[in-house]
């Protein structure tokens, strides 16, 4: 196993950990009443908006998962790693699927804004920051699994 493999391991697991983390955390969004009032996944669980992203990010875990696996499993047969780039390619498709299905349900009650507009007395929560991070974390390891980032 490369340098270049250990560190696209490293950064897909730490993706996948942020992506963990921001389902565990249900702080999507925050408006700016007196109160605090945090629309969380849980309130909202029945839009089919939040459901779709709820489905894409826990199968783009199950992707980043099954590539950390593969990627140890190519210590010892090197194939695995051709298969776990494919695996995180997916998982990559998915996480930008559920970014790009979230923001449409910014027009709820709750929220008050429009798709893809959130109102200007709200934003988004530490949850949304984590999954983009995660979204991060899955591209940069994949340039360095597909080893884009070598010098010369």
């Amino acid at each position: 196993m490369d340098k270049l493999t250990i560190i696209s391991g490293c950064l897909f697991l730490a993706a996948d950990i942020f992506a963990i983390a921001s389902i565990a955390n249900p702080d999507w969004i925050n408006t700016g009443e007196s109160a605090g009032k945090q629309i969380n996944t849980f309130m909202c669980v029945f839009f089919f908006f939040l459901v779709t992203t709820l489905f894409f990010i826990i199968m783009g875990i199950i992707s980043l998962t099954v590539t950390c696996g593969l990627l140890v499993a190519s210590h010892w047969r090197r194939e695995a790693t051709k298969y776990a780039r494919w695996i995180a390619f997916t998982g990559m498709i998915l996480f930008c699927m559920a970014a790009l299905i979230f923001p449409i349900g910014f027009y709820i009650n709750e929220v008050g804004g429009q798709p893809y507009k959130l109102p200007n007395n709200t934003v988004v929560g530490s949850s949304y920051v984590l999954f983009v991070l995660s979204i991060f974390f899955t591209i940069v390891g994949l340039l360095f699994a597909g080893k884009v980032c070598l010098p010369g």
